[in-house]
């Protein structure tokens, strides 16, 4: 499988934030969001053709017991489930980050679903403006990934008016209120301060999560952390 990068970080989004984690980046992606923060791995599609067995070994040598295969789009290669099976029988915690619009069987403890909201369809090029509109609300996967997996729903909110849309979908799936995680749009700390000061009064009144991007705040948008 095409690996972008590999490393040891903490988690910087969601349910698990803080917690000290090896990251398993797979490059390529089925989807073209506009604000991708991982261009390389989607736009760009940069990295090596890795053996499972490579992979495992490096999470082998460097864990402390959490991993997250991330992306891209993870689940667009078949090679994730021997590689999360591999994982389990080691007995790592399995996070898998995907858009939720692919399935696979995978070995995974925490599903984290991040749904793209219109604002993420690009411009241009008009090919992937049309693929990504098609693609990036996937009903029935949804619905199945979160009947086979304990979850997190991860949204990427821009503006107070996503709300409407995050609504819908939450109405559509069926989703726990408790389980939605909603994460300001940006990848600089004065512009997630920003958002994040309206997302989190949104947070309290309609009573879901609210999640900073921590590694953004620490480190800034950089790779390898």
């Amino acid at each position: 499988m095409r690996i972008a990068e590999l490393f040891c970080s903490i988690q910087g989004e969601g349910m698990l934030v803080g917690v000290p984690s090896v990251f398993v980046r797979t490059s390529g992606c089925n989807l073209r969001c506009r604000w991708c923060d991982t261009p390389f791995a989607s736009w760009e599609l940069e990295g090596e053709d890795l053996p499972v067995a490579a992979v495992v070994d490096y999470v082998n040598e460097r864990s402390t017991g959490y991993v997250v295969i991330t992306g891209g789009e993870p689940m667009i290669w078949p090679e994730v489930v021997p590689l999360t099976g591999q994982l389990r029988r080691m007995g790592q915690h399995i996070t898998v980050e995907t858009a939720g619009t692919v399935f696979e069987p995978v070995a995974c403890d925490l599903m984290s679903i991040s749904p793209k909201l219109a604002h993420s369809t690009p411009d241009e090029p008009e090919k992937w403006a049309i693929q990504h509109e098609r693609l990036r609300i996937q009903p029935d996967v949804l619905a199945r990934l979160m009947r086979d997996y304990s979850y997190q729903l991860k949204f990427v909110v821009m503006q107070p008016a996503d709300l409407d849309e995050i609504r819908d979908l939450l109405e559509r799936t069926g989703a726990r209120r408790d389980r939605v995680v909603l994460m300001a749009e940006g990848t600089d700390a004065a512009t997630l301060r920003e958002r994040g000061r309206w997302l989190v009064e949104i947070c309290k009144r309609e009573g879901y999560r609210y999640s900073p991007r921590l590694h953004i705040e620490l480190y800034g948008n950089r790779r390898g952390v």
